[in-house]
């Protein structure tokens, strides 16, 4: 069973991605009104971009056009990701995540280690995190949100024009949530048709996800924990079952998934089972990957439960629970 269905229409061509439908949406509104009114007009125009798939370009103001206007109105109260920080990033990087109105990126490349579906995919892996993970693979970005190149809109459109043209199945924002709103302004700049990806961990905000409707084709996402305890241990995030699960509720209802499991040792009872279980029920409809290449790496030697590779039982076992689940894995 393939689960992604529309994704490889749209990476072929054949279907337009979904941010540019919603370029198409005419929306009127008054950029000084209050957020709840912005709001109420975006939900209307979201059931209007759910109920058709071609409408003439508008001349002046679309729905994408105000997703950036409420984009850059939490900007100055943020809360994108579920800390809920409320800082003003537009007067500094005093957040969690220490990151500014300024976006940065570390890196940008045509990837061909993502899953098979997905390659070669314009990968563009943005600095800082919501999240503390203490096993990072990438802590080097991840830690450090003032590393790489400031990203100005319309450049980075350009380029991934470029990257399109030389064969790019997609666009692949890595670690996006607390970059939000640069990314819709990148969107409003592009003209290509390409889809868009949403590589995360998931932890953002209901109104970040209410952004995100209409604008992503594909969530790429990590599933890390199976319950709060592990992750508040291992990633300093609290309250991360509820709201992973209806991120990822709402994402199912809204688009397609190609969720990530990286199995931890030590947790396949805590985490890795209940997170399978918890999809069979409620997403049963995703593409499912175990992830096995955990190494303790960063902090991981402070934690000695996790200061260790995994075991060749622990692979078996866990791909023995996912075959038994039914859930597509393939």
């Amino acid at each position: 069973m393939n689960t992604l269905m529309r994704y490889p229409r749209v990476s072929a061509g054949i279907e337009q991605a979904r941010f540019l439908i919603a370029k198409k949406i005419p929306v009127d509104y008054d950029l000084d009104a209050p957020l709840s009114d912005l709001w109420s007009i975006h939900d209307d125009a979201m059931r209007e971009f759910n109920r058709v798939e071609k409408i003439k370009k508008p001349e002046e103001k679309s729905l994408l056009d105000l997703k950036n206007v409420i984009a850059d109105r939490i900007l100055g109260n943020c809360h994108f990701c579920d800390r809920r920080c409320g800082v003003n990033r537009k007067k500094g990087k005093i957040g969690y995540c220490r990151i500014g109105a300024v976006s940065r990126y570390s890196s940008e490349f045509l990837h061909y280690g993502e899953e098979p579906e997905l390659v070669p995919s314009h990968t563009i892996f943005l600095s800082g995190c919501v999240f503390s993970c203490v096993y990072c693979q990438n802590w080097e970005i991840s830690t450090n949100p003032d590393l790489g190149m400031p990203i100005l809109p319309e450049d980075v459109a350009r380029i991934i024009a470029s990257r399109r043209g030389l064969g790019a199945r997609n666009l692949n924002f890595v670690t996006p949530t607390p970059h939000l709103h640069t990314i819709l302004r990148i969107l409003a700049a592009m003209k290509v048709n390409t889809p868009v990806i949403w590589n995360s961990n998931m932890y953002h905000s209901e109104e970040a996800a209410k952004l995100l409707s209409g604008v992503v084709d594909v969530y790429l996402a990590d599933f890390k924990y199976g319950n709060d305890a592990c992750a508040k241990r291992y990633s300093n995030a609290d309250h991360y079952w509820d709201t992973v699960t209806r991120n990822f509720t709402g994402a199912y209802d809204d688009s397609e998934i190609l969720l990530r499991q990286l199995v931890l040792p030590g947790h396949i009872e805590c985490c890795t089972q209940p997170i399978i279980e918890w999809v069979r029920e409620h997403i049963p409809r995703v593409r499912f990957n175990l992830m096995f290449q955990y190494r303790p790496m960063y902090l991981a030697y402070k934690y000695p439960e996790i200061n260790r590779s995994l075991t060749e039982s622990e692979r078996t076992y866990a791909r023995k629970l996912l075959a038994e689940s039914g859930i597509c894995c393939e």
